[in-house]
């Protein structure tokens, strides 16, 4: 009997018939998979119940001052993370918009408490979908940004000289002026 349950459940042995008890088997093991879930999830449920009502056991025990301790401690405690919770929420932003290479409003615009949860921890993926919607800076200026600035760079023509004009015709000279030769003296740079 024990030989046939070992060369049921070993798949290589089986030849071409062995990709279904593959898939069989995959299938097994699925299902064990699913039921340790079921079971641990069951498990963290009890524990869930049996610590909380150990809580309310403990809370009903408790002499008037130990409840007056044990809420200025939960006060204090909400305090802390709801002061250090901002600043670790600004960091986060920053961090993930250094990543994403954009640029973030000025913290005084940004209300850094709704990335705070009531526990104090930094809810990330929602920082994350801030950080998604703001633009990206754009790498080229749209425009043209030299205009109206004057002369930039030479204009790439050579420029005559006083001397250069007391030699040409005045047919070479306005035939200089149309191509530009003339610009540097006209201005008064030359």
């Amino acid at each position: 009997m024990s030989e046939t349950n070992n060369t049921a459940s070993n798949p290589t042995d089986e030849g071409p018939a062995g990709a279904d008890s593959g898939t069989a088997s995959v299938e097994s093991l699925q299902a064990e998979v699913d039921k340790w879930k079921s079971l641990s999830r069951t498990n963290e449920k009890r524990w869930n119940e049996a610590s909380a009502e150990l809580s309310k056991f403990q809370q009903s025990q408790m002499t008037d001052a130990e409840k007056a301790i044990e809420e200025a401690r939960n006060q204090a405690r909400s305090a802390a993370l709801a002061e250090y919770g901002t600043r670790l929420a600004d960091a986060e932003l920053r961090a993930q918009a250094a990543k994403a290479g954009v640029n973030l409003p000025s913290a005084e615009f940004l209300n850094l408490n709704k990335f705070v949860g009531d526990d104090g921890a930094v809810n990330a993926e929602l920082i994350g979908n801030f950080v998604s919607t703001l633009p990206k800076p754009v790498a080229d200026p749209e425009f043209d940004q030299g205009l109206g600035l004057g002369r930039q760079a030479g204009a790439g023509v050579d420029q005559l000289s006083r001397d250069d004009l007391s030699r040409m015709t005045p047919q070479e000279i306005n035939a200089a002026r149309k191509a530009g030769k003339l610009d540097s003296l006209m201005r008064g740079e030359i």
